[in-house]
């Protein structure tokens, strides 16, 4: 693995807008714009690395499996901070092991050692579209005849193809929360809306605040019931409002993507979880929820934080923190890992996992050593 630098393509902003991204640019808080699509520079590695990459991210998500199954077969909801109310839609869930489309894990790897999970976005990931379209057209510009890790776009065309005969008759619908003034979620629901066309579905996409519920059905902004849909919106969140619910009844004739066995996988507790688990493993950092313990240096996450928001590095040298609305949930402690440095820039991979397969690779990376809604997507390729 490493890191070059090179020239961005002419009109490249063009370029990927045409792509179907709409956001290009980041604003930082002093108000300084700098691309969120980096293409001045891009990383290189090897298909030895690639291949071992793939199986580490499948081995993790076996893992991960495993310990949805712990939690829910020893009852330990509380340390997720799931509601007792819902813990029992969340058990059925699981046992129903409904379909689910997409997650992606964040790796520390540094090209020599093992990688190390960081967490598992696995509820409502974004950066989906640069890594499985963006990229890739990247590539075939630039360096065409050379490959790249992924195969998200072709495996989660699959993946509808072959979830769609368990889907309930009527459009499949895709919905993004429009809380926030932002185009990430716009997007990355356009482009699964989009893989799910391709694979011969009837799609809609909705706002996710038009959608209403009449005693009977979820419905759209046009009244038509809503049978099956994705939603990039959490689950913490549809559990704090008063139609959550109604959701995870299990009369409700809405069968939701990603199910709410998600929620098992998509909080932070899931590491210390692993930890207990697989004390040791080469692909995990130490990390328990009643404190640091004999941690020297420790990274104290909310369970359910977002964007790097709330997060607090511990080391003997001081602490640093970001703000944000998260910690009430409670806090996971997990080992601190300086993320690697190459060419003064802190890079994380995205590790997607596509249908329960490792699917492709997106890279992010910012000066900060917490990879918040600054960093910026930088393309990859592969070499002999």
């Amino acid at each position: 693995m490493r890191r070059l630098a090179v020239t961005p393509r002419p009109g490249w902003r063009e370029t990927v807008r045409s792509q179907g991204m709409l956001h290009s640019d980041t604003t930082l808080d002093d108000g300084q714009t700098l691309p969120y699509w980096d293409e001045s520079a891009c990383y290189e590695f090897s298909v030895d690395e690639v291949l071992a990459l793939e199986e580490q991210t499948d081995q993790l998500h076996g893992m991960c499996l495993a310990a949805a199954e712990h939690v829910v077969s020893a009852n330990r909801f509380a340390d997720f901070g799931i509601p007792g109310w819902a813990a029992e839609a969340v058990s059925r869930s699981w046992r129903e092991k409904p379909p689910s489309i997409y997650g992606r894990f964040d790796l520390w790897y540094d090209g020599t050692s093992a990688p190390k999970l960081l967490e598992y976005n696995a509820d409502t990931p974004t950066s989906l579209l640069e890594a499985g379209i963006i990229q890739w057209f990247w590539l075939t510009d630039t360096r065409p005849g050379t490959d790249q890790w992924n195969s998200i776009h072709e495996k989660l065309v699959a993946a509808w193809e072959r979830q769609a005969p368990g889907f309930a008759p009527g459009p499949v619908h895709f919905a993004w929360s429009n809380l926030e003034e932002t185009f990430e979620d716009l997007m990355t629901v356009g482009y699964l809306a989009d893989t799910a066309h391709q694979a011969g579905l009837d799609v809609r996409v909705v706002p996710m605040l038009d959608i209403a519920w009449d005693g009977r059905h979820f419905r759209d902004s046009a009244g038509d019931p809503i049978t099956t849909i994705f939603k990039l919106y959490p689950w913490e969140w549809m559990l704090a409002e008063p139609y959550g619910k109604v959701a995870l009844e299990p009369g409700t004739p809405t069968h939701w993507l990603e199910p709410p066995w998600k929620l098992l996988l998509s909080n932070k507790a899931l590491l210390a979880i692993l930890w207990e688990l697989f004390e040791g493993h080469e692909l995990l950092l130490p990390a328990y929820l009643d404190g640091p313990r004999g941690l020297a240096e420790y990274v104290a996450k909310p369970l359910l934080g977002r964007e790097g928001a709330n997060v607090r590095i511990v080391t003997p040298d001081g602490e640093m923190h970001t703000e944000g609305i998260y910690g009430a949930e409670g806090w996971c402690f997990q080992e601190f890992r300086a993320l690697p440095s190459f060419d003064g820039q802190r890079v994380v991979l995205g590790s997607w996992v596509i249908d329960g397969e490792a699917a492709g690779l997106g890279i992010r990376e910012s000066t900060s050593l917490i990879t918040d809604h600054h960093a910026r997507f930088i393309p990859h390729y592969l070499v002999p």
